[in-house]
């Protein structure tokens, strides 16, 4: 997916980057079958590879984090498409860059025959009108437009230019991506050579501090190259690395235990209200590169699981933090995370609706069902109401308190609380007015139903 690849040596067209240019450049791949990653995009039968190897002319946007791949893809389709390859950064360049690089294609291929690939980095930073001055030229095929975004283009990217492209998204690199990237980089001759190993501890700690990024995984490895250099040492450990990048490890493994371990102490801290040791386990978790949308996802439960109805807003706040990290993403999105877990560990607790669904799970799978009373049954369609369905139902908002006796849950489950609300938060309130709602809904049953039975004659069952 992003820049790795084996040595090729001699292959056409291929740029040979100087000797002094960073790792990530001098590792970056010179054809599709050298990307790591992204086989949704580059497998045997994907849209992308499809399109390179037929060489058709084409548009795409390609939409991913940092470190993905997309200015390397961008070179690469440029050397398997022989064409003419020019780089703008929607950071520098205007209307003026962009109509120029245009002209200049037009010559190129009316006089030469070859066609130019225009890639455009942080497109998402064009104004309207400069994207807008694109568009003839992506229609007429004068430039194929390749547009790198890290934010979402069906917001950033104007839609005319959507129309007339290939939206791809990228993926972040998996750990075995990252370590992939970081083992050819210390064999190959255009980066390390095999001059310098890396410690298994080093190694780990790369792929954490990379976060699916591969740049800033060879940027690591070649400032850790560097310190392991300076003070003649054959192995990059992780003491030297440390110093390098100037990022403790964190002792956490994302597939093991610690992982398991950490994300226990993080609920546990917030369920017992211990506000300062929950925003420890978070940092922990955020400093090693754990997954935002794992600890969004564990704080969503904790709001229901932990807190419920003692404070309902608990849950707005995680699912929004879960919301945020989505839109901003990391390393911004531990705020949002930081707020939730204040929230959650302050709030009043109360596992009242846990277990209110546990018990009610647990006698479902008992069996203790039955029959829906006809009243609740639905009455909508042909033929209902010679069932009986719908015929004793009371409509509640014909009533002036909006309450009235009548039977909601199967027979033998009729007077079965399940919902017991503690005093605490907003669960006392609620307490108080449940007792209510279930003495109106209840105590009249019992006669209600003994005059349905009158109703009906002799010989009807309750």
């Amino acid at each position: 997916m992003s820049s790795l690849f084996d040595p090729a040596p001699g292959e056409e067209g291929a740029p040979v980057a100087e000797p002094g240019a960073p790792l990530a450049v001098r590792m970056r791949p010179r054809s599709l079958d050298e990307v790591v990653g992204q086989q949704h995009l580059l497998g045997d039968r994907a849209p992308l590879r499809r399109l390179v190897e037929s060489d058709e002319p084409m548009s795409l946007v390609l939409y991913g984090p940092p470190g993905t791949g997309k200015t390397t893809l961008a070179h690469v389709i440029s050397l398997a498409t022989k064409r003419q390859f020019v780089q703008l950064s929607a950071l520098d360049a205007g209307v003026k860059e962009v109509r120029a690089v245009i002209s200049s294609a037009k010559r190129e291929l009316t006089y030469a025959g070859r066609r130019t690939v225009l890639f455009i980095d942080e497109v998402h930073r064009f104004s309207k009108t400069q994207q807008d001055s694109l568009l003839s030229a992506v229609e007429d095929r004068i430039v194929s437009l390749i547009a790198a975004t890290t934010e979402n283009p069906f917001f950033s990217v104007v839609g005319p230019l959507l129309s007339r492209s290939l939206v791809l998204a990228l993926q972040p690199l998996t750990d075995d991506d990252v370590r992939s990237v970081l083992h050819r980089a210390l064999a190959s001759e255009r980066g390390l050579g095999g001059t310098l190993t890396l410690s298994a501890e080093a190694e780990d700690h790369l792929v954490r501090v990379a976060g699916g990024d591969a740049r800033k995984a060879l940027t690591a490895l070649e400032s850790g190259a560097g310190a392991a250099r300076a003070v003649g040492a054959a192995e990059i450990d992780l003491a030297t690395l440390e110093t390098a990048v100037a990022q403790a490890a964190v002792r956490y493994d994302r597939q093991g235990d610690m992982h398991y371990d950490v994300a226990s102490a993080l609920i546990k801290s917030i369920r017992g209200s211990d506000v300062d040791a929950a925003l420890h386990y978070l940092a922990r978790m955020v400093t090693a590169g754990e997954d935002p949308r794992f600890i969004a996802r564990r704080l969503v439960i904790s709001a229901s699981e932990d807190i419920g109805m003692a404070d309902p807003t608990a849950l707005l706040t995680a699912v929004a933090a879960a919301d945020a990290v989505a839109f901003i993403g990391m390393p911004e999105g531990h705020f949002a995370l930081a707020q939730a877990v204040v929230h959650l560990a302050t709030a009043p607790k109360s596992n009242a609706v846990t277990t209110a669904i546990g018990e009610s799970m647990a006698d479902v799978r008992a069996g203790l069902g039955g029959p829906i009373p006809p009243g609740l049954r639905d009455a909508h369609y042909a033929g209902a109401k010679k069932l009986g369905h719908g015929k004793t139902y009371v409509y509640p908002h014909a009533h002036p308190d909006g309450v009235v006796p009548q039977q909601y849950p199967p027979d033998a489950l009729v007077g079965k609380d399940y919902y017991r609300p503690t005093a605490r938060g907003t669960e006392g309130p609620i307490a108080a007015r449940l007792g209510r709602l279930r003495e109106i809904v209840r105590r009249q049953l019992r006669e209600h139903r003994s005059e349905e039975r009158a109703r009906s004659g002799p010989g009807r069952g309750a």
